[in-house]
Parts: C-alpha cells; sequence; structure tokens
C-alpha cells in the first residue's frame, strides 16, 4: 500500500514511497503498458529529479517503437532503425571534481593554524566534531561542487527528523543554535573549497519559509528571585543535608554571588586562577572591587566587578587556601545548582526556558540596566557588543523606557476671541 504520492508532468508521472521501504518508486503510462521502477533515492528531492528523467528516456524509448512498428509495415523498404539503448541513471557515476571531505579536510587543517591563539581550543576542537559528527556522513562522499542549495534544506530536514526518541519515537530536533552553528561549519567549508577553485560560487543557504522569528529575551533571575536564589545557597551552605558536602555547597553559595556580580560567561569563570584576581578601591565611589582578567573565547579582556564579589572571592581564597596558579572553581557543580533551583521552582521562567549557571551572567546584564548603567560600558565590561544587549536584554526591561520621552502632551493653542472695538 502507497505510504505517499506525488504527481508529475502533468499527472502522466507518479512517484510515491511503499510502506516499510526507505527508497522512493515512480510509474508511467506509456503504450497500453504500465512502467515502474526504483529511484534508489531516500530524498524526495533527487527522487523527482531521477523520475523525470527516467520518464523522458522511457517516452523516448515509445516514440522509437511506434517508429519502428509502422517501418515494418510500410512496403518500401526502409533502412534499419537504429535502437540506442537508454541509459540507466541508477548506475552511479563516479564522482568528477574534488570531494566535499576533501574541502573539510582542508578547512579543518587551514583553521587550526590561523586560529591558534586566538580561538579557544575547545571551540576548535568543536568544529572537527561537527564535521566528523554530521556533516561527514550527510555531505562526505558527494563532489563538493554539487553541495547546492537543494542539499542543504535536505540536511536541515534529515537533521531534524533523524534522531528519534526511543521512548516516544518522535524526532528529537537539535537546538536552533546548534544547526546555526553546523551551517556556519558547512559555510566555512565551502569557503575554503571556493579558495581553491572547486566551485565558483556559494549555493544559497538562507532557510527557505522561515520569516523572521520571534526575539525572545534570556533566562534570567529578577531581583526577587535572584534574593531567593542565594539565600537558598546560604542556607545550604549553613546546613548542608550530608556534613561532607559542606565544601561543595558553601563553593555553590559563594559561585552564584561571585557570578551575579561579575557578570562572567561560567567557562571564562572556571578558568579564572587567584593571579587573574586584584581586589582594587573603585575611583568612583572608593569601594572595594575585583579587578579581573579574563581568558575566554574572545581571548583575553578585563572586568571590573560589583562590590558584591569581593567577600565571596576572598571566603574562597581562604577556604582552598589558594596559590597564584590555582584555578578559583573546581567546576559549576551543575547537578547541585540544578537541585537548589528544583527546590525553588525556578528552573524555568514563564516563557518556558530553562535557566542555568549561565543565566546568573544574564541577570547581571539585566540588573544593570536596571540600575541605569550606561549600555557600552556594560557591553566592555562583559566583553560583549552594544547590539547583543539590545536585542536579548534591553528589549524587556522595564526601566529602559524613558517615560518623560513617551508621555509627552503636546501643549493645546487657546484662541482668544478678538474683544469688539
Amino acid at each position: 500500500m502507497d505510504a505517499e504520492t506525488h504527481t508529475l508532468m502533468d499527472g502522466k508521472l507518479h512517484v510515491y514511497k511503499r510502506e516499510n521501504s526507505r527508497y522512493w518508486q515512480c510509474s508511467t503510462y506509456l503504450g497500453a503498458l504500465n512502467h515502474r521502477a526504483s529511484t534508489k533515492e531516500e530524498s524526495l528531492v533527487e527522487a523527482k529529479d531521477f523520475a523525470r528523467g527516467w520518464y523522458m528516456e522511457r517516452c523516448v524509448e515509445e516514440r522509437r517503437r511506434r517508429r519502428a512498428g509502422e517501418a515494418e509495415s510500410d512496403t518500401t523498404e526502409q533502412p534499419a532503425v537504429e535502437v540506442v539503448p537508454s541509459l540507466d541513471r541508477r548506475r552511479r557515476q563516479k564522482p568528477i571534481g574534488p570531494l566535499f571531505k576533501d574541502a573539510a579536510a582542508i578547512f579543518l587543517k587551514e583553521y587550526q593554524v590561523i586560529t591558534e591563539g586566538e580561538r579557544n581550543q575547545e571551540y576548535v576542537d568543536q568544529k572537527s566534531l561537527k564535521v566528523r559528527l554530521h556533516l561527514l556522513p550527510f555531505f562526505g562522499d558527494k563532489p563538493v561542487a554539487e553541495v547546492s542549495a537543494g542539499l542543504i534544506q535536505d540536511y536541515r530536514v534529515h537533521r531534524q527528523t533523524s534522531r528519534l526518541n526511543p521512548k516516544t519515537g518522535e524526532p528529537r530536533r537539535p537546538a536552533r543554535s546548534t544547526l546555526h552553528s553546523e551551517m556556519v561549519t558547512l559555510r566555512q567549508i565551502l569557503k575554503a573549497a571556493n579558495r581553491k577553485g572547486w566551485i565558483g560560487g556559494l549555493p544559497d543557504m538562507s532557510v527557505a519559509y522561515k520569516s523572521s522569528g520571534k526575539i525572545s529575551h534570556r533566562a534570567w533571575f529578577s531581583p526577587d528571585e535572584y534574593k531567593m536564589l542565594y539565600e537558598a545557597t546560604r542556607e545550604r551552605s549553613k546546613h548542608p543535608k550530608k556534613e561532607r558536602w559542606r565544601s561543595a555547597c558553601e563553593q555553590m553559595h559563594d559561585f552564584v554571588l561571585f557570578m551575579g556580580n561579575t557578570g562572567l560567561r561560567p567557562d571564562e569563570a572556571l578558568r579564572l586562577e587567584d593571579r587573574d584576581i586584584a581586589v582594587v578601591r573603585d575611583e568612583g565611589n572608593g569601594e572595594r572591587i575585583l579587578e579581573i582578567t579574563v581568558r575566554g573565547k574572545r581571548g583575553t579582556g578585563y572586568c571590573m566587578s560589583m562590590p558584591g564579589a569581593v567577600h565571596p572571592y576572598q571566603r574562597i581564597r581562604q577556604r582552598k587556601r589558594l596559590k597564584p596558579a590555582d584555578r578559583l572553581f573546581d567546576s559549576s557543580q551543575r547537578e547541585l545548582f540544578n537541585n537548589i533551583l528544583d527546590e525553588l521552582d525556578l528552573k524555568r521562567d514563564r516563557e518556558g526556558s530553562v535557566r542555568t549557571a549561565y543565566s546568573l551572567r544574564h541577570t547581571y546584564i539585566c540588573m544593570r540596566l536596571m540600575e541605569g548603567a550606561d549600555i557600552y560600558q556594560i557591553a566592555k565590561n562583559c566583553r560583549t557588543s552594544v547590539e547583543m544587549i539590545e536585542k536579548y536584554y534591553a528589549s524587556h526591561i522595564k526601566n529602559t523606557l524613558d517615560t518623560a520621552a513617551i508621555n509627552v502632551r503636546r501643549a493645546k493653542v487657546k484662541l482668544v476671541a478678538a474683544q469688539a472695538a
């Protein structure tokens, strides 16, 4: 029984897939005969392309057969008709030109050398992981010149439907950011092939059927929620569920306060060594703050903390008896952090976004905006751009709206009637 059918060539050609079969079939009715064939294709786009060519070959064969029959019935001697065997497109020809895997190998080699010292090594390693796990199995044996916009769209569909949940049977769709990073890597590989002269230009990689999506803010903790969080971690540090967990609970409490008062990324915080931090006086108000040398995905940068980060840092330094080359945090303690969020019912915000340790950075940015800090200085201190802050943070902070500029009322002009002389 056919599970799905598509018609082409004004209804004369049918492309369909049988149940329990991964290949598409094609059929047509010509010369009082039904013709059927397997496309040997799993992609619908490629199956339709094969079916059109196959249908034209059947039409040519049928035309030649009719002409040969007319020649035999004619009394005059006619020259023999040369029958040219049809091409079987299912016979795969050897790929012509460099393969995609050749371009991927060149890209990884170049990327490793050129970005050395400028990109975090973990980020560079993730590139090769994406290529090996996702891009090569789909594109690897195809000529790089055949990577078209249609094939890239097929890849997007493949990634959205190839992995199934074993319990529910529903597709496990990758996150939007995951698929976006794979498209970035694919574009970089095609650019490497273009530099080698293997392709004439890059195909259209825009997402079909997708308009501008809504901009959703990053998950963060409101001031009241952040207070609930650090009060809960403080209570857990004083009264841990088991005595052997006391050190981990104290570390978690200091981690929450440190992150909420510095705005560091979690990976940046995990790379911090004691020699990267100095306690200094704020020139503006004379309070003690931390001057932090940050090493992250954008290289070395600097961060000036809030005064609230000084005491957590000093407690960690005293508790762990840190030497200059010792790291401030051993791990982000994800399990303990999630358990506390679950107990407080703070794991998800009202939009359904999941809160993680990264949400503490978002909380720092949002709270600074709410206090009226300059957005350009926040961007510099957090090693990001003003555009990113305006797009993902400032758009939903009510304090950034200037009511004096919004609630403007035009003065009414009073017309005074002229008095009669």
